[in-house]
């Protein structure tokens, strides 16, 4: 199934533009597909077009400055409002009344900010790899010269050099190769990779919602998938696990010990998510 391509012009208040590059395949209930930081809308479930042959309608967009979309008016025009508004352009351009929204990671608190403020569009949300803990980062959970260190290295290197510094030293060697390879591809899809830089500069310290006691209200029903990957310094199985306990109207999956991130599994993620919306009042078009 062939995915068709089209752009999402959104005129920002107060001057300046941006354009989103989006898809869309399949026929039926739509799910929106939101990627993570340095990602493009590829990397949401890997390309898998389960859910579209499954009797769902996949929209996907590149993120401002990820991808083929174009980069922020500014450099710190990457806030999580900013991203936030872009989700809403794209469910405007699409007409969609109420989307399934799946976010990764950025993705992850993008849609999840989207939720709490309008819980009534949102029929049920998909949590990858959740990272947002309710504040922007700080070195307390993350070493904050990491994301300078990954922007400069692919300011001054390209994507050689942002994979000599983006690859954890304690990443188990038989995953070393996939996930080398795997990064490499997602950054050589940017067309633009110093709006990527920019962008690694200012998320990470960004506000998708203040705290998380939001979280202990939102009746939507909620699917987090989580990793065990404890090299994954970013994607914390802890606050995955933060979000399952305060979530009134929650699923969890996480892989087996020893396997592969299901996150990583485009295929397979994909049935899970379509499987948790089968029971939760999303069912495919028949």
């Amino acid at each position: 199934m062939e995915p068709r391509s089209f752009q999402v012009l959104r005129q920002i208040p107060g001057g300046g533009s941006v354009t989103l590059e989006a898809e869309e395949a399949g026929e039926g209930p739509p799910i929106v597909l939101v990627h993570g930081l340095s990602a493009t809308r590829r990397n949401v479930v890997q390309g898998s077009r389960h859910l579209a042959r499954r009797g769902y309608r996949l929209v996907a967009y590149d993120a401002r400055g990820h991808g083929g979309s174009s980069p922020a008016p500014e450099p710190s025009a990457y806030e999580y409002s900013d991203l936030v508004g872009d989700l809403q352009a794209v469910i405007d351009r699409c007409e969609l009344e109420r989307p399934v929204l799946v976010g990764s990671s950025m993705g992850a608190a993008t849609v999840l900010g989207y939720a709490l403020e309008h819980p009534e569009r949102v029929p049920a949300l998909v949590q990858i790899t959740p990272a947002y803990t309710g504040q922007g980062r700080t070195a307390e959970n993350v070493d904050g010269d990491t994301w300078e260190k990954l922007a400069k290295a692919l300011d001054d290197g390209g994507v050689e050099g942002f994979l000599e510094v983006s690859q954890p030293d304690d990443l188990p060697e038989r995953w070393r190769e996939v996930a080398e390879e795997a990064t490499r591809q997602r950054m050589e899809r940017h067309e633009d990779p110093a709006a990527v830089a920019a962008a690694l500069r200012v998320v990470p310290y960004s506000t998708a919602f203040e705290g998380l006691d939001g979280l202990d209200s939102l009746e939507v029903p909620t699917l987090i998938v989580a990793s065990r990957d404890d090299a994954d310094w970013l994607h914390e199985l802890d606050v995955a696990r933060e979000y399952e306990r305060r979530l009134p109207n929650v699923e969890f999956a996480v892989e087996d010990e020893g396997e592969a991130p299901l996150a990583w599994q485009g295929a397979k993620l994909s049935g899970v998510i379509g499987d948790f919306l089968e029971r939760n009042g999303v069912p495919p078009q028949a």
